[in-house]
Order: C-alpha cells, then structure tokens, then sequence
C-alpha cells in the first residue's frame, strides 16, 4: 500500500508498471480509467499543480485468496501548491479498494477505486 502512495508523492510516474499491471484498471471520482499508461497520465494531471504531496495509508486490510487479494484502506493526502500556483493547500480523506494479482515479478495492482469522503481547502 505504501508504494501506491510513494509512486504519487515522489512522482514515479515512469514506474507504475512495478505497482501496476499493464491491464489496470481504476474507478476515480473523475470517470473510469483504462491501462498503466492511463492510470499514470491520471495521476500526473491531478498532481502537476502541486509541489509536494504527503500520502498517509491507514487501516489497511488484506484478503489473500490465492494469486488474487483485495485491499482495503483510508487515505488522508495532504497537497501542497507550486509557487506559481494560486495557495490552492488541499487535505483530502478517502477510501480505496484495491485488487492485485500475483505476477511472474509480484504483486502488482490490477484494480483501484477511489472513493472521496471528505475535503478540505
């Protein structure tokens, strides 16, 4: 779980295929999203406007049945803006559900869904 959030907060983007399966999919606020690549063009929209961003997984709970797992957890984020962005701080809670599949190079994530609770600004 904490890769997931170490991949957006340190801004890996090149490297979603090590937490993600090529195939992945996700459920956003914003609409469905479809493939790795998607998955990182996503993540890299929602961030660009922000300078530092601090992740906090907790409550996370696995069910392992096999090759197959789901994750459950609560997210509290913490987004912090560039410079040149107008002070747009943002502290968000949310809830995801995550399944991942047990692949020749390990777990990896073939599904997120994201589900808000609350914000603030």
């Amino acid at each position: 779980m904490s890769l997931q959030g170490r991949w957006l907060d340190e801004k890996r983007f090149d490297d979603t295929r090590s937490i993600f399966t090529e195939d992945a999919t996700g459920e956003f606020p914003s609409g469905p999203v479809r493939g790795a690549d998607a998955l990182a063009d996503q993540a890299l929209r929602n961030h660009r406007d922000y300078e530092r961003t601090q992740h906090v997984t907790t409550n996370v709970l696995i069910e392992v049945d096999g090759d197959n797992a789901t994750v459950g957890a609560n997210l509290v984020a913490t987004l912090v803006p560039r410079a040149d962005v107008p002070d747009s701080r943002l502290t968000i809670g949310e809830r995801y559900r995550f399944e991942a599949v047990r692949t020749a190079a390990g777990w990896r994530f073939s599904r997120v869904e994201v589900r808000p609770v609350w914000r603030s600004r």
